[in-house]
Parts: C-alpha cells; sequence; structure tokens
C-alpha cells in the first residue's frame, strides 16, 4: 500500500510517498519510497509582510499542480496536505488556498502548532526509545519550535513557539518569546532527573549527516557546540562551495543550531536522537490509520447487509 503526504513548510515544501508493509508477522513496516523537497521560503513573505507575494504564491500553485501529477502516477490510496506556520500568518492564505485547490484539485489544509504536534506524534517513536522513560521531542521548522514531552510512550506536555530558523534570520524572534519557551522548559522538566532528546527538521538530520555516524544518529550536547563553532568560521558562501551545503540549508543551518542548543541547554539534555522522521511520516501513519479504520467500517456493514 502506498500513501503520500504533502507538507508545506515555511522554508520548503515536501511530497512524500511511503509503503507501508504488512508482514507475516503482523510488523507494519513504513518503508519510504521517495522526498521530493522544493525550497520555496514562504516565510521570508509571510513572517516579514504577514503576506505571500505573487511570485510565491505562483510557485507554490505550480509545484502542488505538480505534486498532484506525481500522487496520479504513483496510484496512492490517499494522501493529505497540511501548511504550518507561514501559511498560519499569511492574511492572504484563504484566497491561495482557494486557488491552489480549483488549479490542482488539492486541498490544502493549514494546522496550528497543537495540531502539527499531534501529527508528529503519530510517527510513535515513543514505542521505539527503550532506553529513555521520558524523553522530549523537538521538531525545528522554519517559523515555528514545536516541542512534546513524552512519559512511558504518552505525550504528556506540548506547546508550539515562534522560534524558527528563518524568523531568526529575520531577526523576528523578541527576547520575550524566547523567554516563555524558556519558562515552559524549566516548568516541565522541573522534576525530571533523566530527559532524554528526540530531534526532528532537516537541519538537524544534515548535522547528524555531518557527523558521518550513519549508523549512530545521535549527537550530544557539546558535539552540536562543536558543529555550530565550525559552521561558524565559514561564511555563508563558503558553507555552500567548501562545505558543500544546498544555498536554502548554509543559511537557517546556524539558527537551526541556536535552537537545539538552547533546548537542550534549558532542559538538561545530554544527548539527542535523530531519528528520520518528520511532520510527512506522521501523515502518512494517519492515512494507514486511517485505512484500517474505514476497512473495519465496511467489514462491520457488510456483516449486517
Amino acid at each position: 500500500m502506498k500513501f503520500a503526504a504533502v507538507d508545506v513548510g515555511s522554508n520548503a515544501v515536501r511530497l512524500l510517498f511511503s509503503n507501508v508493509l504488512e508482514t507475516p508477522s503482523r510488523e507494519i513496516v513504513f518503508k519510504k519510497v521517495s522526498l521530493i523537497r522544493v525550497p520555496l521560503r514562504l516565510g521570508e513573505d509571510a513572517f516579514s509582510d504577514k503576506y505571500i507575494t505573487k511570485n510565491k504564491e505562483d510557485k507554490l500553485v505550480y509545484t502542488m499542480i505538480a505534486f498532484k501529477n506525481l500522487i496520479a502516477v504513483h496510484d496512492v490510496i490517499s494522501y493529505r496536505a497540511c501548511a504550518t506556520s507561514a501559511m498560519r500568518e499569511a492574511i492572504n492564505a484563504d484566497s491561495i488556498i482557494k486557488r491552489i485547490f480549483v488549479e490542482s484539485g488539492i486541498h490544502l489544509e493549514i494546522i496550528n502548532g497543537k495540531k502539527e504536534a499531534e501529527i508528529i506524534y503519530a510517527n510513535h517513536t515513543a514505542e521505539k526509545m527503550k532506553d529513555q522513560q521520558t524523553y522530549l521531542y523537538i521538531d525545528v521548522g522554519g517559523g515555528s519550535t514545536e516541542l512534546t514531552l513524552f512519559h512511558k510512550g504518552n505525550a504528556v506536555h506540548s506547546n508550539s513557539f515562534n522560534i524558527g530558523t528563518i524568523r531568526l534570520l529575520q531577526n523576528g524572534v523578541s527576547k520575550q518569546t524566547w523567554n516563555d519557551m524558556k519558562d515552559w522548559l524549566n516548568k516541565i522538566t522541573a522534576n525530571i532527573t533523566r530527559l532524554g532528546g528526540i530531534g526532528s527538521g532537516g537541519n538537524i538530520n544534515k548535522i547528524i549527516n555531518m557527523t558521518k555516524k550513519k549508523d549512530d544518529r545521535q549527537i550530544s550536547f557539546q558535539k552540536l557546540k562543536e558543529i555550530q563553532a565550525h559552521l561558524n568560521t565559514f561564511n555563508y558562501h563558503e558553507r555552500v562551495t567548501i562545505l558543500g551545503l544546498n544555498p536554502d540549508r548554509a543559511d537557517v543551518i546556524i539558527p537551526a543550531t541556536e535552537i537545539f542548543l538552547f533546548i537542550m541547554r534549558e532542559a538538561r539534555i545530554d544527548k539527542l536522537q535523530v531519528p528520520q522522521i518528520g511532520l510527512s511520516d506522521g501523515i502518512v501513519h494517519l492515512l494507514y490509520q486511517d485505512f484500517l479504520n474505514q476497512n473495519k467500517t465496511s467489514e462491520i456493514t457488510a456483516e449486517f447487509d
């Protein structure tokens, strides 16, 4: 079975195709088929002007048309498209959504920070973490950071803060917003003596790749500080030409390290684990669950026909 997920983020727009395999042992395996990423940078408009320009709107619409054609070619069972921080703040978001639907047939759903965290939680990451009973899930995006505290596999606290990589590049994060995150972290972690961390987002995944630990997807606070210092020895052009970072990654990776380090320091997290999951993966999990629920309903209905 194949499903598709569209994630319209503040930095990039992504289309994920994922197979769901039901093994003879009844284990469910989610296997990524392909990921298409288009760096539209919607947040550059939305966070400074609260408006998405015609140029970026056109590019988003063309991207959605292309995505819809790819979805048709892949013959998926179902798909879902979600937009996050940039579209939440754009005053012309409703008109853009209507245009996307008319020209591509895709219904783009704007989700709030709480819903974004819930969808990410649908990855069931907690079930795979054997070494930590309590941990903080950290998802850093272009416009916001979603934080969820898990205890024994259950989400017990969740919050979203308007602290993101593009906002930081635009000097759009106030000291009060940082303090709000700090206060919340201190409050929910006050009585926790051993807290694990899980990081998600394109930047932390790129940082993990830079450590060249392919079989050990985790990074310590100290190592992350070292990488941040190393990155800061290069200017933007050098991060592209010497370090080989993509142009749309070479600038946002610096503020991303700042956000992760701030959270790890305030929450007293020594080590961050980085599974390759995100919002798109959570959408696929929910689509599969909906598929199962619909089949069960159909079976029950058939019994009474």
